[in-house]
């Protein structure tokens, strides 16, 4: 890692994350907007805005100031790498319960010159001293899930700043400093709080009240922050300034590095509420790697998939599901732009339960995944014989057995429960005028983490550690996603590259845990085959089935025609809003279109040139 990331000082319009000239033919509001100068001096709040389109470059995120900060890199000569890292630290500022320096992510690059994909592995890692039994009683018993996810036994080392430094010094043109300008001056001269932001601090509130840092920083005067007003975080400002002037080892080996380990050993909480510290060291930290992994490869409708590989779960499944559906239709005989809105459903559900149950039991961070097979033809086609037109499943489903003997009969697995895992993340799109794509999704785990913040940084550690299974799933069975030393837990983070010949067709993800890999599947789905644009195909209603003995659906199909056509197929149904956050930048008519989300999340905030 290098010692001085120091560079050239950028425009101060781009610093100031105002609504960079963008340019687009179609600028479409979503929501509540507020354009008028906050108090007290902090940077106005941008437009959030659904869909923009233009043929130059694009943006999207679910934050109206990290999408202006992204096309103001690219309207200034930076490429698409430049613009996602600028913008990733932009988030860790206005939306620092979903990510930021305390947590990780996957990264996925394309190439635009070579055609290559490339993937970062981010993920936060397992301290050395943890064993398969970390999160057990003395008798084998899992621990209560409350009381290690409010705890520093729920940190892992943090990945998010590695994964930034590598995608910069690899394929980037700007250096890191440069970089991290925006969200420095972002954080120090504040924001306006939209009611997403004061939502989620004021769900928070009382858990942020029991660690002294987190409610110092961000439930100031031990109040929530009030819609319309100015956020600062000076701390949070002064670390951005202290990477820039001295280093990313200064996060892994140095001041930044002895407070997080600090802090994770021995959280400071209010008098009655101490909780159990991390095993964590300064040997873990400096020690993490960022790791270049190949991305997940299948086909679909003619065109490439790529995704996320181990430790994520994301690349295996979305590809799985896409392909069931393809079987489905073989089997069937009937595309599915031909069904009704509840046929389609219910084949969707089939196609996501089933790839759970194979995901459940096979994938994890471990050797020998068998990562080619669950994506194969052969064994879709073999798990495709389940598949029933007329009727659900019984959940859980058994998982398959991806072993390359695809001939006879399917043999006899086992129905595993829905383990575990947190919904607070967050995703971000670009294209740049070289056709250059990222997709890239970061996470600090649940929101608020771990409720810890690292004392005069003003960050939020993860509490990634508790996406690990506590104990097997299933007794008897091996379970690929059980903690160990070292080892990355497991993850639903589903950045998305969907290619057609040279041209990049779609870059798609979303937040929310296990519905990540769903939502993501669904929006392909959406707009490939049921023909929705884009930005209708992100505002559909969703259905999330994860092998569990109900199925998730938005709040609106409830009580609706297809609800009750869904149930009649033996469906049981089971409201869960939002589900997700999503954005993408796809490609129709020729034209780059940017989208976010109209109405979760408040609405998102797309950009194009």
């Amino acid at each position: 890692m290098p010692t001085s990331i120091n560079g050239p000082r950028i425009s101060r319009r781009l610093l100031l994350g105002l609504g960079a000239g963008v340019g687009a033919t179609t600028l479409l509001p979503s929501g509540p907007v507020s354009a008028h100068p906050a108090r007290g001096g902090a940077i106005p709040e941008p437009l959030k805005v659904r869909e923009a389109r233009g043929s130059t470059a694009a943006v999207a995120s679910v934050d109206p100031y990290a999408s202006d900060i992204g096309i103001g890199v690219l309207e200034s000569g930076g490429n698409a790498v430049d613009a996602a890292v600028a913008m990733a630290a932009a988030l860790g500022v206005t939306e620092p319960f979903s990510c930021g320096l305390g947590g990780g992510g996957f990264f996925v690059y394309r190439e635009a010159s070579s055609g290559r994909v490339f993937t970062i592995d981010g993920r936060e890692t397992a301290p050395a001293a943890f064993t398969e039994n970390e999160f057990t009683d003395g008798s084998g018993e899992a621990l209560p899930f409350d009381e290690v996810v409010n705890s520093g036994r729920s940190i892992g080392v943090p990945g998010t700043l590695a994964t930034w430094n590598e995608a910069v010094e690899r394929f980037g043109t700007r250096d890191l400093g440069s970089l991290l300008k925006p969200a420095e001056h972002l954080a120090q001269k504040g924001f306006v709080v939209d009611q997403n932001y004061h939502d989620h601090t004021a769900a928070n509130a009382e858990r942020f009240s029991r660690f002294l840092e987190t409610a110092r920083v961000f439930l100031p005067g031990g109040e929530v922050p009030r819609v319309g007003s100015r956020f600062r975080n000076q701390d949070l400002a002064a670390t951005l300034r202290r990477i820039r002037t001295h280093g990313v080892d200064e996060f892994y080996t140095g001041s930044i590095a002895e407070a997080i380990v600090a802090e994770a050993n021995r959280p400071g909480t209010v008098a009655g509420h101490e909780v159990v510290g991390s095993p964590m060291t300064l040997d873990d930290l400096a020690g993490y790697e960022a790791i270049w992994r190949d991305p997940t490869v299948s086909t679909y409708r003619g065109m490439t998939v790529y995704g996320m590989p181990v430790p994520s779960s994301g690349g295996i499944a979305v590809g799985a599901i896409l392909k069931l559906l393809t079987e489905y239709e073989r089997i069937t005989g009937v595309p599915i732009s031909k069904l009704s809105e509840a046929e389609y459903l219910h084949r969707f559900a089939e196609a996501c339960a089933t790839a759970f149950a194979d995901r459940n039991r096979w994938v994890g961070d471990v050797d020998d995944v068998p990562t080619d097979e669950l994506l194969s033809d052969g064994f879709a086609a073999e798990r495709a014989r389940l598949f029933d037109a007329e009727r659900a499943q019984e959940r859980p489903i058994p998982f398959g057995w991806p072993d390359g003997d695809y001939e006879g009969a399917n043999p006899e697995g086992q129905g595993q429960r829905e383990p575990y895992e947190g919904e607070s993340t967050t995703h971000l799109n670009v294209i740049d005028r070289w056709g250059n794509t990222v997709s890239y999704t970061l996470t600090i785990e649940q929101t608020g983490g771990s409720g810890i913040t690292v004392p005069g940084h003003g960050f939020l550690l993860n509490n990634e550690l508790t996406d690990f299974n506590f104990v097997p799933v299933t007794p008897g069975v091996p379970d690929p996603n059980l903690p160990g030393p070292g080892k990355r837990p497991r993850s639903s983070m589903s950045p998305t590259i969907i290619t057609e010949g040279d041209q990049t067709r779609l870059s798609v993800g979303t937040p929310g845990g296990a519905t990540i890999i769903t939502s993501v599947a669904q929006i392909i789905v959406g707009h490939f085959e049921r023909g929705l644009p884009l930005v209708e195909a992100i505002a559909a209603a969703r259905v999330s089935s994860r092998n569990a003995p109900t199925t998730d659906v938005d709040l609106g199909l409830m009580d609706t025609s297809v609800g009750a056509e869904l149930t009649a197929l033996g469906h049981d149904l089971n409201a869960k809003d939002p589900m997700g956050n999503a954005s993408g930048i796809g490609l129709e008519d020729g034209e780059l279109v940017a989208t976010a989300e109209t109405v979760r999340g408040g609405g998102g905030s797309a950009r194009a040139v």
